[in-house]
């Protein structure tokens, strides 16, 4: 399985020439080559994570794919068939097995509404748990999606992620809301936790890909 990372929040994983993208939303460029995607995951409904135009690029190319989201998502892209899944649920989707975890995301400000949010464990392999720090209890963490810049959290917290979960092998996401000096410095913070646990830090860069 490939990984590739996208602005900000956007992966696309690809297996056995098939393809699932997750949280392509408005800080992603716009994806072009959507053909074969199985499936398409929505951690939560924050317009950072997706967006009518991204999932129609993917529909245009791949129209049976699957749209794996919560309830939120659900309400907020009425437009279109999503399947709601739930945390506790495993899903099939081609050449991909998706597990979900969590439940909320993580709160930005007690004036802000907290919405529904899922982490998603892609093939036992990559874990991403959307905007929320959730551990996925009895998992051994082979790569980590660690997010390094958002309104809902501080460095601290995902250095304390990081250190908690020991992911074999971790990489910075949720970064469009920083500077590049910024990216830096979150992925040197990220790069130390990792390496706390033995795992080893990869600070990709959008279109720069990982095996795993």
């Amino acid at each position: 399985m490939r990984l590739t990372k996208f602005e900000h929040s956007g992966l696309l994983l690809e297996e056995d020439g098939r393809k699932l993208f997750v949280d392509p939303g408005g800080f992603t460029s716009p994806l072009t080559d959507t053909a074969n995607a199985v499936a398409v995951v929505i951690t939560h409904e924050h317009a950072d994570h997706w967006t009518p135009e991204q999932l129609n690029r993917v529909l245009d190319l791949s129209p049976d794919v699957k749209i794996f989201a919560p309830e939120g998502v659900a309400k907020a892209a009425a437009d279109f068939v999503i399947t709601v899944v739930h945390a506790g649920d495993t899903v099939e989707a081609g050449p991909f097995t998706l597990r979900f975890f969590g439940g909320r995301h993580a709160v930005i400000h007690e004036s802000i509404p907290v919405v529904d949010n899922l982490g998603v464990l892609i093939n036992d392999q990559l874990y991403y748990a959307g905007d929320s720090f959730f551990i996925p209890e009895g998992v051994e963490v082979d790569v980590l999606a660690a997010p390094a810049g958002a309104p809902w959290m501080k460095i601290s917290e995902t250095m304390d992620y990081v250190l908690a979960v020991k992911p074999k092998r971790a990489f910075p996401i949720h970064e469009m809301v920083l500077a590049r000096a910024g990216k830096d410095m979150a992925n040197g913070r990220l790069q130390w936790a990792t390496e706390q646990g033995g795992g080893t830090f990869y600070a990709l860069e959008p279109g720069d890909s990982l095996d795993l």
